[in-house]
């Protein structure tokens, strides 16, 4: 119940020479069957560097070559996104500064997504929202170094309330039961990434899976994101066997949910294609109506885009 990963990102002790290096993106985009609706949004979105003007954190829980915005921008004009939501990368840290220069350039196409922490002030707090950053993650990962005190976490969850942002947070797979009490005590909005970490090997009726149910069902302040499908699958390619869940979460609570593509995908261990993605999406959301939610209606409503 300790773990998060605001200040206590990239705590980790290892020297620079074990920090494990991550895949790169598939550099070859391929144009969907699917076409997006106009003002689709990714929703779950990165952008690593260029290194050399955004320099990574010290003491990041891992290594990444660039993927800078210009090829995001090129992966999105690939895919017909035309509105995204840039999630502050680990490797970052708590330097912000890659997320709100790029909103800055978007001509009020872009939201954020930030790393923050407890020590900072109200003023650094508020400068990020007038950059256009709407929300703050917290990832409860092992991996990602987040073990700290919950204490901080309730003191700038509630501070980030004040401002109208929401919370972002990654959990292992499993876990949602044992953080479902802090969840519905928080005082804003929270949206769950990666459909909770699913895990489609172990079906429909495994408890982590049903008790996500339950909290989107119950909750109103609970939004899913419908991502990480290739991180979700047991089967890999093409992830059909992860579409039942998805499908089963837009059913639950189908203006509560929001779609990304999680590009440049960091720590997956099948690559996908962010076509292929794409095409994933009339398969567990056929119908248009749900489609124009999921893809327009929700991410615009919660990220407030004009």
């Amino acid at each position: 119940m300790a773990a998060w990963a605001s200040g206590a990102r990239g705590q980790a002790s290892e020297p620079p020479k074990a920090i494990p290096t991550i895949d790169p993106p598939d550099p070859n985009p391929r144009t969907p069957a699917f076409k997006l609706p106009p003002k689709s949004c990714d929703t779950h979105t990165h952008i690593f560097g260029p290194a050399a003007k955004y320099p990574f954190a010290e003491h990041r829980p891992y290594n990444t070559a660039d993927a800078p915005l210009e090829a995001f921008r090129a992966v999105h004009d690939r895919i017909g996104v035309d509105r995204c939501v840039i999630v502050n990368a680990t490797v970052h840290g708590t330097d912000n500064r890659v997320v709100t220069d790029a909103i800055a350039q978007s001509e009020g196409a872009y939201k954020g997504i930030a790393n923050v922490k407890d020590e900072m002030s109200d003023k650094e707090l508020e400068a990020l929202d007038k950059g256009g950053i709407c929300g703050c993650r917290f990832a409860f990962l092992k991996r990602l170094g987040g073990v700290g005190d919950m204490t901080k976490f309730q003191r700038i969850v509630h501070r980030v309330a004040e401002l109208g942002w929401h919370v972002d947070v990654y959990f292992e797979p499993g876990t949602i039961a044992e953080f479902a009490s802090v969840l519905t005590a928080l005082p804003t909005r929270y949206v769950i990434d990666h459909m909770g970490t699913v895990q489609a090997g172990k079906g429909l009726d495994d408890p982590g899976f049903t008790a996500l149910l339950d909290l989107q069902k119950k909750d109103e302040k609970c939004w899913v994101k419908i991502t990480g499908l290739e991180r979700a699958s047991a089967a890999g390619k093409p992830f059909h066997d992860a579409v039942p869940f998805a499908r089963k979460l837009i059913d639950n609570a189908p203006d509560r949910v929001i779609w990304g593509t999680d590009w440049p995908h960091p720590n997956v261990k099948v690559m996908p294609n962010d076509g292929e993605i794409v095409d994933l999406i009339p398969l567990y959301a056929p119908d248009a109506a749900i489609q124009q939610k999921l893809l327009v209606d929700n991410p615009a409503r919660l990220f407030k885009f004009t």
